[in-house]
């Protein structure tokens, strides 16, 4: 669906009011660094992730079903330039549990300080909502509404979700686990994870 007003908005058009953004900070805060992130929640739970799988000609490959409603919620941190990650998991989305996801990731990102970091976030209720605190080292920018291709982020969750297809979990501390796992494995691994997120157009916008 597009947006109102009928143009969808393109890559170049992202990436000028990106840019257009760091160099104001920049200009009116001489000296301290700019850095460029994107941010995207997803939510996984008891309830498995079916995949293909290879099986024996003849033999149907056993699958894992379960109606277990009971979610946990990556919040996905990139910086697309370094592929640099962090990735919290949370037991909510909503205001309270983004400005707590906010706080950890400002303090992970610039933990000597001054920086500047700049987020790039959709126009969810939790990113807009007047209970949200962003910490004063952090802008957020929206992207326009309706264009989740445009979000470097969204392609680490098919990695994330890999962890855990066509497996279940009795307990949600169970999923946390291995989905911290494969978080921390994909931190340690900046390539893949630039090679993931680092759109031609988000690659250097900290140039």
């Amino acid at each position: 669906m597009p947006p109102q007003g009928g143009r969808r908005p393109d890559p170049p058009a992202v990436e000028k009011n990106v840019r257009r953004r760091v160099r104001r900070l920049r200009a009116t805060n001489p000296g301290t660094a700019v850095e460029v992130w994107a941010e995207d929640e997803a939510r996984l739970g008891l309830k498995p992730i079916t995949r293909r799988v290879w099986g024996l000609r003849g033999c149907r490959p056993r699958s894992c079903g379960r109606t277990k409603y009971e979610w946990r919620y990556v919040y996905g941190f990139v910086r697309p330039t370094t592929g640099a990650l962090f990735a919290p998991t949370l037991s909510r989305v909503n205001a309270e549990r983004m400005t707590d996801a906010l706080g950890a990731f400002a303090a992970h990102a610039d933990p000597d300080g001054p920086k500047i970091l700049v987020v790039i976030v959709d126009n969810a209720g939790w990113h807009r909502a007047h209970a949200l605190v962003v910490p004063p080292n952090v802008r957020l920018h929206f992207r326009p509404p309706c264009t989740p291709e445009l979000q470097p982020a969204e392609h680490l969750w098919p990695r994330i979700r890999e962890a855990v297809a066509n497996d279940t979990f009795n307990t949600r501390a169970d999923l946390r686990r291995r989905v911290a796992r494969r978080c921390r494995w994909l931190a340690d691994d900046q390539i893949a994870v630039q090679r993931a997120t680092g759109f031609h157009w988000a690659v250097n916008l900290e140039a």
